[in-house]
């Protein structure tokens, strides 16, 4: 009953607009004082300060330092200028531009919102400049950022880990196919619209030597990802520590080879680091409270249980919590939804015979695909807010995108070893 009424309170506190951290921590530190529960007020301290004592946590600040560091720096404009000289003289050239330089991107931010914020207006003033409306620009933007979160470093990946107690090494190569299969099925679907829709051939195909320059030039920043997945790969470093290398790597190319980073711009750098760092940090120690509570109610093992009588078949049972997370997804934001469900669903499925890399993968795509749903989708408003057009407008030319990522969601249900082969190629079973 205590349970029933913990969640009910969220949901009243989520639904008048409290922050969604706030919405976490509140019912469960009211819970913490009521003297029927028994539970010292100590607890909800120590829950909390335990739930950041995490090593692999750690590697969420550094990713966060990664992305800031490369858009201060402008490697983010190099990487943009490769994608544009490979593909740009395709039909409907610079939507495909657009989501090879999300997935290039992708390799060193680790995130959709820092895809959006990074590439976003820069992607999207390009395209608004060869005559292509602002909304179907902001919808393209928004769903090539999905593949960000797939691709290594994840930031939701590796929260996962931490949550789950998973290996996060196998979970970032596990996010390598599903995130090359997402970006090739955008590219198909801007292929379909380009011939319906009569988009423009942009430009004349890149001369040889401009696409080698634009290489030659980015090349170290394209180098990122390949360090940081070769390093894993060979046992050199774990995923924590993958990320320290990747921010020495950065600083290391920004100081010495582009000759672009000052002091001035380390610190702005850093602030912004700390900043998105105390958010994100917030709301997994509001949603390791609330989820601490819950366990204490037994809520994660009736909902185990009733899960479980729904069915003991595992892809039925994926099918149901890839609804749940849909819908958690367009409410809630994606790290706090990780580690407040993750607890939950992850017990049924794994007793089920779901593997937990399998279920991770699952669980951050359609997250991702959560945050480009109304009513708090915030690639959506994020990607408006950025090309300045109307949310409404951006939904309607998204539709169609979510045939490819709706399309994605089925393939990873059904087809497990899409994201488990490269794991077991790599590291055995």
């Amino acid at each position: 009953m205590i349970g029933i009424l913990l969640v009910a309170g969220f949901l009243l506190l989520l639904a008048l607009g409290v922050p969604i951290a706030v919405a976490l921590a509140l019912p469960a530190i009211i819970y913490s004082v009521l003297p029927a529960t028994g539970m010292p007020f100590t607890m909800a301290a120590h829950t909390i300060t335990h739930s950041l004592d995490s090593f692999p946590l750690l590697a969420v600040p550094l990713f966060i330092l990664v992305g800031t560091l490369m858009n201060q720096s402008g490697i983010t404009t190099r990487l943009f200028r490769v994608a544009h000289a490979l593909v740009s003289h395709w039909k409907g050239g610079l939507c495909h531009v657009n989501v090879v330089a999300s997935l290039v991107f992708s390799g060193s931010s680790g995130a959709a919102l820092a895809d959006v914020a990074g590439l976003g207006n820069m992607e999207i003033r390009a395209m608004k400049k060869a005559g292509y409306r602002p909304e179907f620009a902001c919808a393209l933007t928004a769903a090539s950022a999905t593949v960000g979160p797939m691709f290594p470093p994840s930031i939701p990946l590796v929260i996962f880990a931490t949550v789950a107690e998973a290996s996060a090494v196998r979970l970032l190569l596990a996010g390598i196919v599903p995130a090359l299969l997402t970006a090739a099925a955008l590219m198909l679907t801007v292929a379909v619209l380009a011939w319906r829709r009569g988009f423009p051939v942009d430009e004349q195909r890149a001369p040889l030597a401009e696409i080698l320059g634009s290489v030659r030039s980015a090349l170290p920043a394209l180098l990122t990802p390949v360090i940081l997945i070769a390093g894993m790969l060979s046992g050199i470093f774990t995923a924590t520590e993958a990320a320290a290398v990747t921010v020495v790597y950065i600083l290391l190319i920004s100081a010495f080879v582009y000759r672009v980073l000052t002091w001035e711009g380390l610190v702005e750098v850093s602030k912004d680091t700390i900043r998105t760092t105390c958010v994100v940090m917030v709301m997994v120690a509001a949603a390791s409270l609330f989820t601490r509570t819950l366990a204490l109610e037994r809520v994660p093992q009736a909902a185990a249980g009733l899960l479980l009588s729904l069915s003991g078949d595992p892809v039925v049972l994926l099918l149901l919590v890839n609804v749940v997370l849909l819908l958690a997804g367009m409410f809630l934001e994606s790290i706090s939804a990780i580690v407040l469900l993750t607890p939950i669903i992850v017990p049924s499925l794994v007793l089920a015979g779901v593997d937990p890399v399998h279920l991770g993968v699952v669980v951050v795509f359609n997250l991702m695909v959560g945050l480009l749903t109304p009513p708090m989708g915030m690639s959506l408003f994020l990607v408006s807010e950025v090309g300045r057009a109307p949310v409404e407008l951006v939904l309607r030319e998204l539709t169609v995108f979510y045939i490819p990522l709706f399309g994605m969601i089925a393939v990873l249900t059904f087809f497990p070893q899409l994201s488990l082969w490269l794991p077991s190629q790599v590291l055995g079973n």
